[in-house]
């Protein structure tokens, strides 16, 4: 039997994809270092602010892995110079009735998901640079940096490879088993 730090590898390699998580017009440190410490956490692979006002040196009271140190962190000024990856679709978190209930939700493959300002919403114009909009189904906003964790946790749960959920209460009684390849399938273009 597996220890539960191996069947973590097993999880981490085979989770597929990347993404970037980001807020705009952010004003608070200690919600830009709860979001960079879950980022940091839920293994993102970079993280972003646009038109951020926070004082920088007040992040570390609550980043406390030193996220910017492991992984990218881009600071754009303004909307216009958000610049991602090619193909990676950038997913809105806000709560607007066209917005997809998260639970409903197929994550991309490569995507960077960007939430709003402590008190504000997601501006119209990055709303416009939005391929997805997303909604956390709560009765009302919920912190930032919460907000956050609950995107890449279902990120992470859904993307990754688990054991499934048992029938009754508690966890899985069989360690997931390593993943077997199977062979080459060979596809004829048409």
């Amino acid at each position: 039997m597996p220890s539960a730090r191996a069947s973590l590898k097993i999880i981490m390699a085979n989770t597929r994809g990347y993404f970037g998580i980001g807020v705009e017009g952010i004003s608070k440190a200690m919600n830009v270092g709860s979001i960079l410490r879950s980022a940091h956490a839920f293994d993102a692979s970079f993280v972003f602010t646009i038109g951020a006002i926070y004082n920088k040196t007040e992040i570390s009271k609550s980043d406390t892995s030193d996220t910017p140190e492991q992984l990218p962190l881009y600071e754009f000024s303004d909307v216009e110079s958000l610049s991602l990856p090619n193909n990676c679709e950038l997913v809105g978190v806000e709560l607007v009735d066209e917005a997809i209930n998260l639970p409903s939700f197929r994550h991309p493959m490569q995507c960077a998901y960007v939430l709003g300002p402590e008190r504000g919403s997601l501006s119209p114009k990055l709303m416009t640079y939005c391929k997805y909009v997303v909604q956390i189904p709560t009765k009302f906003c919920v912190n930032v940096g919460i907000a956050a964790a609950i995107i890449m946790y279902d990120r992470k749960i859904t993307m990754s490879r688990f054991a499934d959920r048992p029938v009754g209460t508690g966890g899985p009684t069989e360690v997931l088993e390593e993943h077997k390849f199977g062979e080459p399938i060979i596809r004829n273009n048409r």
